[in-house]
C-alpha cells in the first residue's frame, strides 16, 4: 500500500467502491443486504454462450448499463447501487460492445464461476499458509509450549493492523479473533461500509497473522487441509485507514499510530505487535518525517512494529517510509522457488534492495501467497486472476508483495512473544534477525546484494530455540517528529473529485493545523489520543460498544464542519452530509505489475 494517491495518476471521478456481497452477504445480513438492489431478471433467460462479468460504472449510472445489458441479451443478476456495480451474464460475443457502452468503466470476468483443471488443495500448493507456515518455521512452533504448558498459537497476544479493515470472511469471523478498532477511514461516514475491507488488502494480511478455519481444533494446528494463519490465536485489532480505492492521507495513518499506542494495554487487548503494510516517497529524513517519528513512538512504548520494506525493485536504494526509521522491524520478500526447503529460495525482484544505511533488516515468504478472499472487494473485482480458480470453495485469492512478508514477520513475532512475554522490541528484532537462513548466492544471485536480503530469510524455530539476548537497547539517533505533513506525504495526496484540489499543507483531513512540537511530545508519550479526539478533533467514538459479527468494536462519530486549504489557497469546506465515503478518491492501491499471472502489483506493499 502507498499512502495517499499519485498526482500523475489521478482523475477527478470516483475512483469504484465495491460492498461485500455474494458468499460475504449471508455472514453480514442486514448490514450489506440494503445494499444490492433486486433486479428482475430477463424474459429471455440466460443465452447460450454467456460469460458471467462484473461491470463497474461511472457514478450514478448502473440503472442505465442494466438496461443496456438487457438490450444486449445479457441478464442482470445485481445491481449495487451503492458501489456503481452491475453483475450480470452477458453473451461472450457482445463483451466488446458493453466495455464501449456509456457509463461503463470496466467490464471483468467473474471468476468465481471459471472452475477447470484439478482441484486445489492446501498441501499440493507451494504458496499456500500451510507451506508458508513449514518453511517459515510455524508449523515447528505450534508443537512447542509457553511458560504455563500452552501451545504457541500467539494466544494472549495482541497484532494490530493498520490497513484497509478485515471483513468476516471464514477463517476470520471467530468470537473474539477480531476486534475492531476505530474506522478512521473516509468511509467511516457510512454505516454499510464502517470497519469493513472494501479493498481486501487487510483481510488477506489478516488472514496470514492470524487466521483458521473452525474445522482446525486447538492442538491441531499443523493441518494440511485447512487455513492456518501464522499466530491462530492472535488477537487482531483492525485500524481501518483506507478505503475501497485506496484513499488515504498520512494523517489518518498517524491517528492510527497513536489510537494503538495509547490503547495498548487496554483490557482485552495487549497489543505487542503493529503491521504496517504501507509506504510514502517521503521527501524527509527519518529523523524529523512525523509518521517516522510515529512508529519509533510505538516501539520505545514496547510495541513491535513491523512494516514492509517497499516494492520498488532490488535496485531501489531507498526504503519508503516508514521503514526508513531503524529501530523498527523492515522486511523485504523472499521467494520460495516452489520447494519446501530454504536452500534455493530467492530474493524476489520487486522487493525494495535498499542501501549499505538502511535496508531489509529480514526477508520473509512474499510471491504468490495464497491468503483469504475478500468477495466483491476491489482486488477480487479488478484483479480475477488472483483467484484460485481449481479451488472448489473460491476462498482463496494470490498476492505478492513485501505486505505479505510482513504479515509473516507478524505473525511470528506473536509467537515469539507468547513463549517469552517479557521480550522488549529490541530483543524480538534481535532474536528475528540473528536466527535468520543466509540465502546462497551460487543459488540466487539477486543474493549477492548483501543489502536486499538483510540478515537473510525468516527462521521462526531457530528463534524459539535461541537464548535471549541480552537487554542491549538500538542506539540509532532518536527522531523529533519535527519536519512536516506535506513532506512525508511525498507525492502521494487525496483530493476531493468535486473540484479537484489536494490535501496540501500542515492540516490534517479534519482541516485542523498541525502543530509539530505539540504532536511529537504527546506521541513520545503514547498519549496523542483522548478519548475520541486526535490532534484537538474529534475522530471517533469514546469506547468499545457491542459486537460486529462477533466483533468487539470501537464507536464512531459523524465528521462535520471540516475544512481544509491547497497549496492554491482555494478551501474545500466540509459539512453535514459530504463525509459519506464517496467525497474523496485515491489510486495509489492500483497495480502496477503483475508476474506469472498472479496479483504481485509494486503498489501493494
Amino acid at each position: 500500500m502507498t499512502v495517499g494517491t499519485r498526482r500523475p495518476g489521478r482523475h477527478p471521478a470516483r475512483t469504484h467502491r465495491t460492498l461485500l456481497t455474494g458468499l460475504l452477504a449471508a455472514v453480514l445480513g442486514a448490514a450489506t443486504a440494503t445494499a444490492a438492489v433486486p433486479v428482475r431478471a430477463s424474459a429471455h433467460g440466460d443465452v447460450a454462450g454467456s460469460v458471467a462479468v462484473i461491470v463497474q460504472c461511472q457514478q450514478a449510472t448502473t440503472a442505465a448499463v442494466a438496461r443496456f445489458v438487457e438490450r444486449a441479451g445479457g441478464r442482470v443478476t445485481a445491481r449495487l447501487s451503492a458501489t456503481d456495480t452491475v453483475l450480470a451474464t452477458v453473451p461472450a460475443a457482445r463483451l466488446s460492445l458493453l466495455r464501449s457502452a456509456p457509463g461503463v468503466r470496466a467490464v471483468t470476468l467473474d471468476a468465481r464461476v471459471h472452475l477447470s483443471g484439478n482441484t486445489w488443495t492446501p498441501d499440493g500448493d507451494p504458496f499456500s499458509m500451510y507451506k508458508v507456515d513449514t518453511i517459515s518455521g510455524a508449523i515447528a512452533a505450534f508443537a512447542k509450549e509457553d511458560a504455563n504448558h500452552q501451545k504457541l498459537t500467539g494466544k494472549g497476544i495482541g497484532v494490530a493492523l493498520l490497513d484497509s479493515g478485515v471483513s468476516p470472511v471464514k477463517g476470520l469471523d471467530g468470537t473474539g479473533k477480531v476486534v475492531n478498532g476505530p474506522d478512521l477511514s473516509f468511509e467511516s461516514q457510512s454505516a454499510n461500509l464502517r470497519h469493513l475491507d472494501t479493498f481486501g488488502h487487510g483481510t488477506h494480511m489478516a488472514g496470514i497473522i492470524a487466521g483458521r478455519d473452525p474445522e482446525v481444533n486447538a492442538g491441531k494446528e499443523n493441518d494440511n487441509k485447512h487455513f492456518v494463519g501464522m499466530a491462530p490465536d492472535a488477537t487482531l485489532i483492525s485500524v481501518k485507514v483506507a478505503a475501497s480505492d485506496g484513499a488515504v492521507d498520512v494523517s489518518q495513518v498517524i491517528a492510527g499510530i497513536d489510537w494503538v499506542v495509547t490503547h495498548r494495554a487496554d483490557p482485552g487487548l495487549n497489543i505487542r505487535v503493529l503491521n504496517l503494510s504501507f509506504g510514502t516517497d517521503s521527501v524527509q529524513d527519518e529523523r524529523l518525517d512525523p509518521l517516522s517519528h510515529a512508529v519509533e513512538s510505538a516501539w520505545r512504548n514496547g510495541i513491535v512494529v513491523v512494516v514492509a520494506a517497499g516494492n520498488d525493485g532490488v535496485a531501489q536504494t531507498r526504503m519508503s517510509m516508514p521503514a526508513a526509521n531503524p529501530y523498527v522491524l523492515a522486511v523485504g520478500a523472499a521467494d520460495s522457488n516452489s520447494t519446501d526447503g530454504k536452500a534455493d529460495d530467492l530474493v524476489t525482484s520487486f522487493s525494495t534492495g535498499g542501501n549499505a544505511t538502511r535496508h531489509p533488516d529480514l526477508l520473509a515468504l512474499g510471491r504468490s501467497i495464497a491468503s483469504l478472499r475478500d468477495p466483491n472487494s476491489y482486488i477480487d473485482t479488478a484483479f480475477p486472476t488472483g483467484l484460485i480458480a481449481t479451488d472448489p470453495d473460491q476462498r482463496y485469492f494470490r498476492g505478492s508483495g513485501t505486505s505479505q512478508a510482513t504479515a509473516v514477520v507478524s505473525g511470528a513475532a506473536a509467537l515469539l512473544l507468547q513463549q517469552r512475554p517479557t521480550l522488549n522490541p529490541d530483543q524480538v528484532k534481535r532474536l528475528l534477525t540473528s536466527t535468520t537462513a543466509k540465502l546462497d548466492a551460487t543459488k540466487s544471485p539477486l543474493s549477492l546484494n548483501t543489502q536486499s536480503q538483510g540478515a537473510g530469510e525468516l527462521d521462526l524455530q531457530k528463534a524459539l530455540d535461541a537464548a535471549t539476548p541480552a537487554n542491549t537497547p538500538q542506539t540509532w539517533a532518536a527522531s523529533s517528529g519535527t519536519g512536516t505533513l506535506e513532506g512525508s506525504r511525498g507525492t502521494a495526496f487525496v483530493l476531493d473529485p468535486g473540484t479537484g484540489n489536494e490535501l496540501h499543507g500542515e492540516r490534517d483531513i479534519m482541516g485542523q493545523a498541525w502543530n509539530a512540537n505539540t504532536w511529537s511530545a504527546r506521541a513520545s508519550a503514547g498519549t496523542a489520543w483522548s478519548g475520541g479526539t486526535w490532534n484537538s478533533r474529534v475522530w471517533a467514538g469514546t469506547g468499545f460498544t457491542g459486537t460486529t459479527w462477533n466483533a468487539v468494536t470501537w464507536t464512531g462519530t459523524d465528521w462535520s464542519g471540516n475544512q481544509w486549504s491547497d497549496q492554491g489557497g482555494n478551501n474545500a469546506t466540509w459539512s453535514n452530509g459530504a463525509w459519506t465515503g464517496r467525497s474523496w478518491t485515491g489510486r495509489s492501491w492500483t497495480g502496477r505489475s503483475w508476474t506469472d499471472g498472479y496479483w504481485s502489483t509494486a503498489g501493494w506493499r
